[in-house]
């Protein structure tokens, strides 16, 4: 076989995480500080008495946002949480932050300011510093680079791969409604390139649109488990659908799961939106994403210490890697669970 015969693989054929495995799979950590690497939410440090948590996060324009209805205020901000949501699920506290941009002619400087004005609001909330970062031109339009940088104490950080057979799978807030609040954004916006004299119909649902226009990183979730004396086996946000990430658990934990349809989450508004548009919200809480809730194990002997707080929810349990990953649903039946939120590089 000649060099110009050499079999050339698509992207597409590998997707977004078979990409990460190839491009990752010779990566040779050289330095002892470097006590986690690639296949995380983040990297782990070690900086004497803390572990320092590093993550980042890329956004394009036309991928991962539509500035038709994505207000840029909006967007600055969200771009932020997404990576603190990735801090959030290392039980680590974000401390800061460097912004890169590659920018289009298309953008003026009074845009600029006001996707500026998101980031810094969401650095005011968080009480993080924004310290670095670049800008470059783009031949497009917006490609945004977050880098999010936080900290836990010494053996307090926690990774996928900790979950044991038996350990209860557990769940923040509720799911589905990020996904929902998209379908809706989707469905007036293709309204108004049909008919822009229609004004959009979006009362009623201000919770799913803030879902996944402004969505809010679960830093507060360390505090908690601090107070409750829980320390969890794994963890990991929410950010391309309850079924993916489960999936990512039990392939770094070496385990399987089950959960029951009945015990997961989901938003009156959630299910409001799913049944106007004729979808099953469950698969919007098992498929759709962008809800940066976390997802986490703990084991059987701390569910007292958990069943009472409000904003937590047992949904199943870990098995063993034999028995599979399968949802129970409320007919008693098991669905083998498969990967299927949202990859941008799948054709």
């Amino acid at each position: 076989m000649t060099e110009n015969e050499r079999k050339v693989t698509p992207i597409s054929d590998l997707g977004e995480f078979g990409l990460i495995d190839h491009l990752t799979n010779k990566i040779k950590l050289r330095n002892s500080s470097t006590l986690l690497g690639v296949g995380d939410d983040a990297a782990i440090l070690d900086f004497g008495d803390n572990e320092v948590v590093v993550t980042t996060d890329l956004l394009t324009e036309g991928i991962h946002f539509n500035l038709m209805y994505v207000p840029l205020k909006h967007l600055g901000y969200k771009s932020v949480v997404v990576n603190l949501s990735d801090v959030a699920a290392m039980n680590a506290i974000p401390k800061q932050i460097t912004v890169s941009l590659a920018i289009s002619s298309k953008f003026s400087v009074e845009a600029l300011d006001e996707l500026y004005e998101g980031i810094y609001l969401a650095c005011e909330k968080y009480g993080v510093d924004l310290v670095g970062g670049d800008t470059t031109s783009s031949l497009t339009g917006l490609v945004i680079s977050i880098t999010a940088i936080g900290t836990a104490p010494k053996g307090k950080a926690v990774r996928r791969s900790g979950a044991k057979a038996n350990d209860l799978i557990c769940v923040t807030g509720d799911l589905g409604g990020a996904y929902m609040g998209l379908q809706l954004l989707e469905r007036e916006s293709k309204i108004y390139k049909d008919a822009p004299q229609i004004q959009p119909q979006l009362d009623g649902y201000n919770y799913i649109l803030g879902r996944q226009l402004k969505p809010e990183a679960r830093t507060d979730m360390q505090k908690v488990f601090d107070s409750l004396k829980v320390q969890p086996t794994s963890m990991i946000d929410i950010s391309d659908g309850l079924s993916s990430e489960l999936m990512h658990i039990c392939k770094q934990s070496g385990t399987g799961a089950k959960i029951y349809e009945e015990k997961i989450p989901l938003d009156n508004e959630t299910k409001a939106m799913a049944e106007e548009l004729n979808i099953n919200p469950l698969v919007a809480a098992l498929n759709g994403g962008e809800d940066y809730e976390l997802l986490f194990t703990v084991p059987l002997a701390d569910h007292d210490k958990i069943r009472n707080h409000p904003d937590i929810t047992v949904i199943g349990h870990m098995v063993s890697k034999e028995e599979g990953t399968h949802l129970i649903t409320t007919g008693g039946s098991e669905i083998e669970l498969t990967a299927q939120g949202w990859n941008p590089l799948k054709e």
